[in-house]
């Protein structure tokens, strides 16, 4: 039984751009870029929910800005696929 392109596209979006955003998050605070500067998504996010009074964990942020990078991550691989395609 045959996978199909669409699949392993799938699979790949899923997994393996999630695995290089961790490292790509990991790489950038190994090399010493301020954690503050990492995490600036998660903590717009975080300032947003303040400002309307929900009080968020610093788990949300790390989420927000893993969400954004993995995001990021997904629609450059795609364009890049679209662009070698053609």
């Amino acid at each position: 039984m045959a996978i199909r392109a669409a699949t392993v596209r799938w699979i790949a979006f899923l997994l393996l751009a999630g695995v290089l955003t961790v490292v790509l998050i990991a790489t950038l605070l190994l090399v010493g870029v301020n954690p503050h500067s990492v995490f600036a998504p998660g903590f717009v996010v975080r300032s947003w929910l303040a400002q309307i009074g929900i009080q968020a964990h610093n788990r949300v942020g790390v989420l927000t800005t893993v969400a954004l990078y993995w995001l990021a991550i997904v629609v450059i691989w795609s364009a890049v696929a679209r662009a070698l395609r053609r």
